[in-house]
């Protein structure tokens, strides 16, 4: 299996470009993040060619953070800035040939809220289709992001069912799903036509995915016989130094058997 690097937990205390250079060093295989908006696409994009790795991934913006906003595709009322962030996210991607925007959906409820969402996913597909990047959108868990949006693989399923175009996909976060729903293995089995993405923590504490509820080793089992072959997302807090947490990462390479 091969492994991405979330530089939004993982080596937070560097900058960005800094942080894909601990992630070739450390072998991971790509690198994902949150928010990169704050370094120029011209540092990120050297660093990626200095170390060969693809960036996979990265998050439209939050919104107003110290308002504790949490994205805003699914706010009603808020549909220039919400795509205003989908455009920045686009253009940050093209630059820097990453393959994936997740649209944050924000919190927010009822039908208004699903309607916008999915008014502003639908334009989020249209434009990114233009430069070959795919929509991701992502159900977060209730603990850690109460009154969000998406919740449920079966509500983000019906989302993509109803928007119907072909970039657009869902992040399987195992860490999420478990919280929310469990039976991960037979969700990754029914919903894999529909997945962009997988992202792996340990559960319930977000930790490296060497322990907790899930055997990782069991679940990269599943995916590998399900045929998936692209970078699988380490997204999760190491707890202190992050090359001191990457044990898992040749256990959970190695040859499954």
């Amino acid at each position: 299996m091969k492994f991405s690097a979330n530089l939004g937990l993982l080596w937070t205390d560097r900058s960005l470009p800094d942080a894909i250079r601990a992630a070739k060093t450390a072998g991971f295989d790509a690198v994902e993040c949150h928010w990169p908006y704050v370094v120029p696409t011209s540092e990120t994009v050297a660093a990626l060619e200095e170390t060969g790795l693809t960036m996979l991934g990265l998050n439209t913006s939050r919104g107003d953070v110290a308002a504790g906003e949490n994205g805003l595709a699914a706010l009603p009322g808020r549909g220039t800035e919400a795509r205003a962030a989908v455009d920045a996210a686009i253009v940050y991607a093209a630059a820097t040939g990453t393959r994936n925007i997740h649209v944050m959906a924000g919190f927010s409820e009822g039908r208004e809220a699903r309607d916008t969402y999915i008014a502003n996913i639908e334009y989020a597909c249209d434009a990114a289709a233009a430069h070959g990047v795919t929509i991701l959108i992502e159900p977060l868990n209730r603990y850690d992001a109460p009154g969000y949006f998406l919740t449920t693989t079966t509500q983000a399923a019906d989302i993509i069912k109803t928007v119907g175009a072909g970039n657009l996909k869902l992040m399987f976060d195992c860490y999420h799903v478990q919280l929310m729903e469990g039976d991960v293995s037979h969700r990754l089995e029914r919903l894999m036509p529909q997945i962009g993405h997988i992202q792996i923590a340990a559960v319930p504490d977000r930790g490296a995915p060497d322990h907790g509820e899930l055997d990782y080793r069991h679940i990269l089992g599943v995916l590998h016989d399900l045929g998936w072959d692209a970078p699988i997302g380490a997204e999760y807090k190491p707890g202190g130094d992050t090359d001191a947490s990457l044990g898992w990462l040749d256990d959970l390479r190695a040859p499954l058997g």
